[in-house]
């Protein structure tokens, strides 16, 4: 079981530059899990490609479909004490801090390409493409 951001969730998703790297993280540990909130995050994303004509809403609408059906049941409620206690020890956003909360509740690593949060708390996270080759 691995965490993963809404990035990764959006490369595996949507065609693009990191595709094959986030089929590779699916084909390395496909026990995706992640705060509820990468379905806000992640219809964002797909806002973005639809106000600049990269996506058609039909299609947008059947990636988060997809991807809503590969994430069901792998959704979690994190504690919002612990995010804001992460939020005080890092300069990361309350967002990033739900899925940093939740690696560190199940105990398992955050896969992200995440700069900033990769820097404050490299002891729950991994790179992506260091998840690949471990």
């Amino acid at each position: 079981m691995i965490v993963v951001d809404t990035n990764v969730v959006a490369y595996l998703w949507i065609p693009g530059i990191h595709t094959a790297q986030a089929e590779q993280v699916l084909s390395k540990d496909s026990d995706w899990v992640a705060p509820f909130l990468w379905r806000s995050e992640f219809r964002n994303v797909l806002a973005g490609y639809i106000r600049h004509n990269l996506l058609t809403v039909e299609v947008a609408i059947q990636i988060m479909e997809e991807a809503e059906t590969q994430m069901q049941d792998q959704e979690y409620f994190v504690s919002s004490v612990e995010v804001l206690r992460l939020v005080e020890k890092s300069e990361c956003s309350a967002y990033d801090c739900e899925f940093v909360a939740l690696a560190q509740e199940l105990g398992v690593p955050l896969v992200t390409t995440d700069k900033k949060v990769l820097s404050e708390f490299p002891s729950l996270t991994v790179p992506i493409d260091e998840f690949i080759t471990l």
